[in-house]
């Protein structure tokens, strides 16, 4: 009994977890959670992301980061489910 309580207990964590890790917003996140949130993203992609966002302002589409020095589109395909906008 301890075992299967164990078990369900990890597995409402880790679903939680995932559906947590799906939303980076792309116009508010600072380089630190665009690296950890973003597959392929190291701190220093995330910081170009920053650093073009305070230079042009906000994305409007999730295809204008691929504006941003070192993202391609392949990499914006691998990260369009955890990629949002926001309001």
């Amino acid at each position: 009994m301890k075992i299967i309580k164990a078990l369900l207990v990890a597995v409402m964590l880790l679903s939680g977890g995932l559906a947590w890790a799906g939303n980076v917003n792309i116009n508010t996140a600072d380089a630190a959670t665009l690296a950890e949130g973003l597959n392929g993203v190291g701190i220093k992609k995330a910081q170009a992301i920053v650093d073009y966002r305070k230079q042009h302002g906000p994305f409007k589409s999730i295809q204008d980061l691929a504006k941003v020095k070192g993202i391609n589109d392949k990499l914006i395909e691998k990260n369009k489910e955890s990629i949002t906008l926001g309001q």
